[in-house]
């Protein structure tokens, strides 16, 4: 898959060739991007909510009143769950949200997503991205070139401090290094902005990796014929 290479002013820089194993998957599969942005909004959750159980409430343990012989309901203690105040019956308690999915089904989402937005238009490489003096007008104008308003900058190695300064001020505009790049990212932006740089570590990334399980070995025969 070939794609043309851009400049910031929004001029033709050359072309270069698309991995179709990582941008080519023409069968997206929904239910492996599910399953991964559910592991990704998971994973950054606090999971820091507390809520006091009959135990914790700074609350009498002692009988409101006797048992029997005033005309009102039978209560036991004031830090009961059925008072103002009590403890919760079933309080909610610290907890970590995060569960596993493995290296190779992360690795297989992340073609999925990045497919998914090459056969929308949605991928654009660039050949470099720098701005001058760290201007958010700068950042702007460049974008303008590049009829971007929602946009996912995919910068290389390291982000530049200049870039990440001018970025800071612009709503809808993301700036990652290439470690950073993942699903619900590159889902969520209006386009995917790549650095040829970005571009090259992605396709060494996943070089020789496909994400497709391989075939068992076949079963060794013994002397007498019989499967081992």
């Amino acid at each position: 898959m070939k794609l043309d290479v851009q400049t910031l002013d929004g001029k033709k820089g050359g072309s270069v060739d698309l991995d179709e194993t990582i941008f080519g998957i023409k069968e997206i599969r929904a239910d492996i991007l599910q399953r991964m942005v559910k592991y990704q909004l998971a994973k950054r959750r606090a999971g820091t909510h507390k809520t006091q159980s009959r135990g914790e409430v700074s609350r009498s343990h002692s009988k409101l009143y006797k048992q029997k012989g005033t005309g009102q309901a039978r209560h036991g203690a004031a830090n009961a769950p059925i008072f103002r105040g009590g403890g919760h019956a079933h309080n909610r308690l610290p907890r970590d949200y995060s569960h596993d999915l493995t290296k190779k089904f992360r690795a297989l989402a992340l073609r999925h997503a990045l497919s998914a937005r090459a056969n929308a238009g949605d991928i654009i490489v660039i050949d470099a991205l720098t701005v001058k003096d760290g201007k958010t007008a700068a950042l702007q104008k460049s974008m303008t070139n590049l009829k971007l308003e929602k946009a996912l900058f995919i910068a290389g190695d390291k982000v530049d401090v200049s870039v990440a300064r001018a970025a800071r001020n612009l709503p809808h505009v993301d700036i990652l290094p290439n470690a950073g790049l993942n699903v619900y990212d590159v889902l969520r932006a209006g386009k995917v902005v790549l650095t040829q740089d970005a571009l090259n570590a992605i396709h060494e990334r996943f070089k020789g990796k496909t994400g497709e399980a391989k075939a068992a070995p076949k079963a060794k025969k013994t002397k007498e014929g019989a499967a081992a």
